[in-house]
């Protein structure tokens, strides 16, 4: 268990990275007068493959050689936590929530579908695969 726990921690780490950039490129992005959907879009998409080069190498340790199949994965999971992202964040504007609370509570919310997807699908083992 701790080893998985220690896979969190570097997870999140990597995380923080992409939080920071998703964050920066949002708010720049609609303080000039870009929707929030779009500039939604624009930012997430800003930490995608800088996401899977570090989570793959360094997150999961993956020792596989890479493949186009991974990379399609990772996409897939990727568009999964998007869409979730904009449909709530949409959800929660209607509720009066200010656009920061919005952002914090979907940027959680795509944590953890994209933990979840990566941990269990996109990078583990093919001993791991064969064990489920």
């Amino acid at each position: 268990m701790w080893n998985e726990g220690a896979t969190f921690v570097r997870f999140a780490v990597v995380g923080i990275g992409n939080t920071l950039v998703d964050f920066g490129v949002f708010f720049l992005l609609t303080s000039m007068g870009m929707s929030y959907v779009l500039a939604q879009i624009c930012s997430y998409s800003a930490g995608v493959v800088n996401s899977y080069i570090w989570n793959r190498t360094w997150t999961f340790r993956v020792q596989e050689k890479a493949s186009a199949q991974q990379f399609f994965q990772f996409l897939i999971l990727n568009l999964l936590s998007l869409g979730t992202t904009v449909v709530l964040l949409q959800l929660l504007q209607l509720t009066g929530l200010s656009l920061f609370m919005s952002k914090v509570i979907v940027t959680i919310a795509g944590m953890a579908i994209n933990f979840i997807g990566s941990r269990f699908w996109v990078f583990s083992s093919e001993r791991e695969r064969g064990r489920r």
